[in-house]
């Protein structure tokens, strides 16, 4: 079943910026601004049980705050060892404002 989650207003996610999002039927979510596009991926590090949004983003880059892993925001690629498995990524749909993805 497909879910359309709320994640956040634009505005509350500036250029180089990233913010979690904890909703009702969806997974822990991270949202991340890559130059005024927004991405979403999972907020859950693949390595080891970690929270991304804990850790440093730049570029299009989030580094586990863990051990040090990365991964690119966009395709959800694991970019730096000890991270393998790639981050589940969400489309985000924009009406307005606000910010959605379907989970």
């Amino acid at each position: 079943m497909v879910c359309k989650v709320r994640l956040c207003k634009a505005g509350e996610v500036a250029p180089g910026q990233m913010l979690s999002v904890d909703a009702p039927d969806a997974p822990p979510l991270a949202v991340f601004n890559v130059d005024g596009s927004f991405f979403a991926t999972s907020n859950i590090c693949t390595h080891n049980v970690a929270v991304l949004t804990d850790g440093y983003f730049e570029g299009e880059t989030v580094e586990c705050p863990l051990h040090g892993g990365c991964f690119n925001v966009k395709t959800g690629e694991a970019t730096l060892f000890p991270c393998e498995k790639p981050l589940k990524t969400y489309a985000v749909l924009r009406d307005g404002d606000d910010l959605y993805t379907e989970v």
